[in-house]
């Protein structure tokens, strides 16, 4: 496992962070019927495999069943409940719906106050490295949500800070408000891979101008960049189960073809079109002198030691430009319904 620094912090993270918004479940029928014991086993292989780095969020396993709020902390504080807390970088986020009642989501004092603690709770820690405001609130004042955090940093309940898919002009306002009260807005979450690159404008500018890590979450599409459309046409694949997924990436009939060449390229390197894309991103942060992290999620143990094994994968300046000349013919359709899925809570 190769380790970078976060950012300008002097925090080391493994290449990759395994994430935990979507844990296997014993029926692939999107319920969220989670397998506890398998998501428990992934999670341990990947801490042998040598990644310190995890994610996970307050809400996760709750956006679409939210009496599972909490779930994915939950399982993620069992799993590494039993190695020395110095050796793992946990972040998680907050913001999403935690309750039926009233200031149970948001980025208020009174939410954030609370939810620390519970976050805890369910983590089975003292303390979070990095806390995440998971998306913008427009009705709490930004001033307010720093103040909870100024609070739960000087408790020491959470070393660094984070911010979720917002604005990039947000995110600079936000920077500096962060650094006047001596506190660190580390990271960056964003949605990041081979064939949605759209922060590679402003939002690259910021992580190098302000020292911010990136987090990059979907790093292979939601599994379209893999060759499960082309050998099975989508069936039992996460598509099958969110239509707008389909709608979004696989409108244009010429995508097939796309991921198709994709894939070929990748096979003639003797590699999986998921490792080649995972790759891909790796050596594009390096040639942008960007610290940028792939959140990678599992619902099997072989596909988690496939996405570690793509760290084997050694890319030249050549091949990315190659790469990117294919995967520009892929074309997304921006007024698909996924388009504001991708706005709630991931």
């Amino acid at each position: 496992m190769d380790y970078i620094r976060f950012g300008d912090s002097g925090l080391r993270v493994s290449r990759l962070c395994l994430g935990t918004w979507h844990l296997p479940v014993k029926n692939e029928n999107f319920k969220y019927n989670v397998d506890r014991d398998l998501s428990i086993k992934i999670i341990k292989r990947a801490y042998d495999l040598g990644i310190n780095f995890f994610d996970t969020a307050n809400v996760y396993n709750g956006s679409i069943y939210p009496e599972n709020a909490g779930l994915s902390e939950d399982i993620l504080g069992d799993a590494l409940s039993g190695y020395e807390r110095e050796s793992l970088v946990i972040s998680t986020k907050f913001m999403g719906k935690m309750g039926s009642f009233q200031n149970a989501s948001g980025l208020s004092k009174k939410y954030l106050l609370w939810q620390i603690h519970e976050s805890l709770k369910r983590l089975k820690t003292d303390y979070i490295d990095i806390l995440h405001m998971h998306r913008p609130d427009p009705e709490t004042p930004v001033e307010e949500t720093i103040s909870a955090f100024k609070i739960i940093n000087d408790d020491s309940m959470a070393l660094y800070f984070g911010e979720s898919y917002f604005h990039f002009n947000d995110i600079e306002d936000i920077a500096r408000m962060f650094k006047s009260l001596n506190m660190k807005l580390l990271s960056m979450q964003e949605p990041y891979n081979l064939i949605e690159r759209d922060i590679e404008s402003e939002k690259f500018d910021i992580s190098r101008n302000y020292g911010m890590g990136i987090m990059a979450y979907i790093p292979i599409a939601q599994g379209i960049l893999t060759d499960k459309y082309l050998k099975e046409g989508g069936e039992n694949s996460r598509a099958s189960f969110v239509p707008e997924l389909r709608q979004r990436y696989l409108s244009d009939k010429n995508n097939i073809k796309v991921l198709s060449e994709l894939n070929e390229y990748a096979v003639g390197k003797g590699v999986k079109l998921a490792q080649l894309a995972l790759a891909w991103m790796i050596k594009k942060s390096e040639m942008k002198n960007i610290s940028l992290v792939p959140i990678i999620g599992a619902t099997k143990i072989e596909q988690l030691e496939d996405d570690v094994s793509a760290l084997d994968i050694k890319l030249t300046e050549d091949e990315v430009i190659e790469i990117e000349n294919i995967a520009s013919g892929f074309v997304i359709n921006w007024n698909s319904p996924y388009t504001r899925i991708r706005h709630s809570i991931f």
